[in-house]
């Protein structure tokens, strides 16, 4: 069974283990790299998973049998606190199209609305299709706004968003 868990510092390690493989597994699906993450030391990973849990962040994990399987952050944006940001979404192969996505998202969405957040945004890399429509499938649409990918500037990033408000 999928439980979603939120990064603590106890499971700091899992974090890195999950991050580095999303990193590995799908690399034009973040703006970091697994070269430059591989290399943090464990104090790193720590302080990672101590300030990404809080009021305005929050890292989870999908977790099945003890594995994580999934992972997914939010940030509020600071010059708008109604607004937030999905970041490191990603699913592990062997779990993609059996819901833990949208697991992911409906608990990052729980977390926006306790704290008043009115929209969700989140960046999707050009040629990431499968992605682009599984997040039209929860409710996103792309706001028009795009910019460079960092990692490969032939490629575009697209923001997609969506009311926090709506299930």
């Amino acid at each position: 069974m999928v439980t979603i868990e939120s990064v603590t510092v106890q499971l700091a390690m899992v974090f890195k283990a999950a991050r580095l493989r999303a990193l590995e597994e799908s690399p034009r699906a973040f703006s970091s790299t697994y070269a430059k993450e591989a290399h943090f030391p464990d104090e790193e990973w720590i302080s990672r998973a101590s300030r990404w849990n809080g009021e305005k962040s929050i890292l989870y994990m999908a977790i099945d049998g003890g594995e994580p399987c999934g992972i997914a952050g939010v940030m509020v944006e600071a010059e708008q606190p109604t607004v937030a940001v999905l970041i490191s979404m990603w699913t592990a192969p062997t779990h993609r199209r059996s819901g833990v996505g949208q697991m992911l998202v409906n608990q990052v969405l729980a977390w926006c609305r306790a704290r008043g957040v009115g929209t969700l945004r989140l960046l999707v890399t050009s040629g990431n299709d499968g992605a682009e429509r599984f997040y039209e499938r929860l409710g996103f649409s792309r706001t028009g706004r795009m910019e460079p990918y960092p990692n490969d500037p032939t490629m575009m990033e697209y923001e997609m968003s969506r009311p926090v408000g709506d299930s």
